[in-house]
């Protein structure tokens, strides 16, 4: 969870930019290509990430599967590494007017028992880490461009 100074819409549109998503995870060299060619997602869309994560390269496609501009929205795994993966991305505006920002992940390992023990041990913290990092960086963004649209 984080709290922005700045408006639902603004933070929202940040978190659906696929440049701003890849820019807040350059330490994994991450890029995204969006299946219509667009930088913000949208309902339907899918959009395929490349990045080095524990040494390795991974590749993982996500599907919007719900979109409602500021409040809400999904995206789930298509293809990937994970058995299953749904992110819900929650905007509420706080009385001061600022908006706060909160990820829920769930995510299922493949490999029985020994993934689910890796998840809990080394993936769960590992993804929480890169939650918090690109809510920092769209936090920054968001702040800084000092718009209330």
């Amino acid at each position: 969870m984080s709290v922005i100074d700045a408006a639902p819409n603004v933070v929202f549109d940040l978190e659906l930019d696929v440049n701003v998503h890849a820019a807040s995870l350059h330490g994994s060299q991450e890029t995204a290509t969006t299946s219509t060619g667009r930088r913000r997602l949208t309902l339907g869309d899918d959009v395929t990430f490349h990045a080095r994560h524990f040494g390795l390269w991974w590749c993982m496609t996500s599907r919007i599967t719900a979109y409602e501009r500021p409040s809400r929205f999904v995206d789930e795994q298509t293809r990937g590494p994970f058995s299953a993966l749904h992110h819900e991305h929650l905007f509420q505006v706080l009385d001061g007017g600022e908006t706060q920002m909160t990820d829920r992940l769930t995510i299922s390992a493949p490999l029985g028992p020994l993934g689910a023990v890796a998840t809990r041990v080394l993936v769960a913290p590992y993804l929480r880490r890169l939650l918090k990092q690109r809510a920092a960086h769209i936090k920054y963004l968001a702040e800084a461009s000092d718009r209330r649209a």
